[in-house]
């Protein structure tokens, strides 16, 4: 290959990481969640190397867009260091679990479970997507035991916003399960991270997807050392994607700040019920459960998120006739 093609191939990596750091740092999935997607399904790249590049670049998103929500006092980093000992222990299980499914030519289970963690991560977004900010609960022990609360000012609602977390116990149990599915699928589990803090938590979206891009960077730097240590780490695509994550995981820490949770939450749902259901196609595909061809697998992946995110909207659309009518009675 010629070097002018090397430098087109890597300016094209640099344009995916650049992509998947914008989406990955408004959604608080951080870059790799829509990076292994990407390189594995429309650059070609195997997906060892492709989740192993996007560890190292998960930790350019967590440096890059969380030194920036640091800086608004919106990311709570005492509840994301507390709940970082439950994801780097489950980071450890899931990198020795990818080891034995690699070593087994079982990468079909990979894509399986990549777009059943992405399509799962949608549920919290149906039932919660219409409210600005979390409805109220009362704090429980764990709240009032270790001081689980916060306080940050909305630029988009121009107010302060006052927030504690409930059931902290919960978070601590899928923030687990978050780390063992970092290590096996080689992303910052910022989808489950979410889940955790922003369904078991009950915290602010903004508070949570900020939360979430500082905790990934911890939990993908345990699941990368085991990377570099099974040799899954491939320096050329591991540059690129850093670089260009960087970039991304800045422009959108820019953008979040001027966006509404409701905003963030649109988005959130359209990249991953499309980067799901095409994970979940291609790893039938390989198993040979399927014989649908790629380009078809692609068509089929945009109608199914389009057709979902229309019912979304239908539902919202419903469940806000529903209120207006409850509150005219």
């Amino acid at each position: 290959m010629s070097d002018i093609l090397v430098l087109i191939k890597f300016l094209e990596i640099v344009g995916g990481g650049i992509f998947a750091g914008i989406i990955g740092s408004l959604s608080g999935l951080g870059g790799g969640t829509v990076l292994v997607p990407l390189l594995s399904l429309f650059y070609g790249i195997p997906i060892v190397y492709a989740t192993g590049a996007s560890l190292v670049s998960t930790i350019a998103t967590s440096a890059g867009s969380g030194s920036g929500y640091t800086k608004h006092h919106i990311s709570n980093i005492k509840i994301g260091v507390g709940l970082e000992v439950a994801t780097t222990t489950g980071a450890i299980v899931g990198s020795i679990t990818a080891y034995i499914i690699y070593s087994h030519a079982l990468e079909f289970l990979i894509y399986i479970i990549f777009g059943i963690v992405l399509l799962g991560s949608l549920i919290p977004t149906i039932t919660r997507g219409k409210y600005e900010t979390p409805p109220d609960r009362a704090p429980d022990w764990t709240t009032r035991l270790f001081q689980l609360a916060g306080s940050y000012h909305d630029a988009r609602l121009k107010k302060r916003v006052d927030y504690h977390g409930v059931r902290w116990w919960l978070a601590e149990i899928i923030m687990f399960f978050a780390g063992v599915v970092s290590g096996l699928l080689g992303i910052g589990s910022g989808a489950l991270k979410v889940l955790g803090m922003d369904w078991a938590m009950n915290l602010p979206m903004k508070v949570t997807t900020t939360t979430s891009n500082f905790m990934i960077g911890i939990t993908a730097a345990t699941s990368s050392a085991m990377y570099w240590y099974y040799g899954w780490i491939q320096f050329f695509i591991v540059a690129g994607t850093a670089i260009g994550v960087l970039v991304g995981a800045f422009i959108g820490a820019k953008l979040l700040v001027r966006m509404t949770n409701k905003d963030v939450r649109w988005i959130f749902f359209a990249i991953l019920s499309f980067l799901g259901v095409e994970m979940l196609l291609k790893g039938l595909y390989l198993d040979a459960i399927i014989h649908i061809a790629l380009t078809d697998q692609f068509i089929i992946s945009i109608i199914v998120s389009i057709a979902m995110i229309f019912s979304l909207y239908v539902y919202h659309l419903k469940e806000q006739k529903h209120e207006e009518r409850k509150g005219t009675v």
